[in-house]
């Protein structure tokens, strides 16, 4: 069985461009998180706040945060994408907040195959109330569980390079060193 974290390619144009592993779909608020033996997904809560996820939420496969999770993504696109479908991706952005007292980097991409999102190079360019719509999302959706969650302004897509690169640099070592193996199926 294909693992979506250790078996999914990034793609071949990163790190501009990439392949992202959906989770959550825009507009759903069920958080599902990667099981990261299986590579299924898992749910983990139905979100406390009254808010839902403002776009496709997922990761880029191959890639180790500074949280110990595959690099977190936000794809911009017109519709919600099943959790664990495959979407190719540009990156257009960086939003860093600091999660339980943890640096938690989302990387703001769009649809490259979405006519609607595809000409955007740069998050400024989006409209502000998207952009607003994103990052007021990561500041409210642990609210009634009593967390406080800090957002940065969202940063251009030169910003969110060197987080890709140095996540996908993590991975491979982790992966080198033998730590990542496959759960019985």
């Amino acid at each position: 069985m294909t693992h979506s974290w250790h078996d999914v390619s990034p793609g071949h144009r990163m790190p501009l461009e990439f392949c992202a592993v959906i989770e959550i779909p825009t507009g759903c608020s069920l958080k599902y998180e990667l099981d990261k033996p299986t590579g299924l997904l898992r749910m983990d809560r139905i979100l406390y706040s009254a808010v839902h996820y403002p776009a496709n939420y997922g990761f880029i496969p191959q890639t180790l945060a500074e949280d110990d999770d595959p690099l977190d993504v936000l794809v911009l696109c017109q519709e919600p994408v099943y959790p664990l479908c495959l979407i190719e991706a540009r990156v257009v952005g960086l939003m860093t907040m600091v999660d339980s007292g943890k640096l938690d980097h989302k990387i703001i991409a769009v649809a490259v195959n979405d006519p609607e999102y595809s000409s955007y190079r740069e998050a400024v360019d989006l409209p502000s109330h998207r952009r607003n719509m994103l990052r007021r999302f990561f500041q409210d959706y642990k609210q009634l569980e009593g967390k406080t969650v800090e957002v940065d302004e969202m940063q251009p897509a030169e910003e969110a390079v060197p987080v890709i690169e140095q996540a996908l640099q993590r991975y491979s070592e982790q992966r080198r060193r033998g730590f990542y193996q496959k759960a019985p199926v």
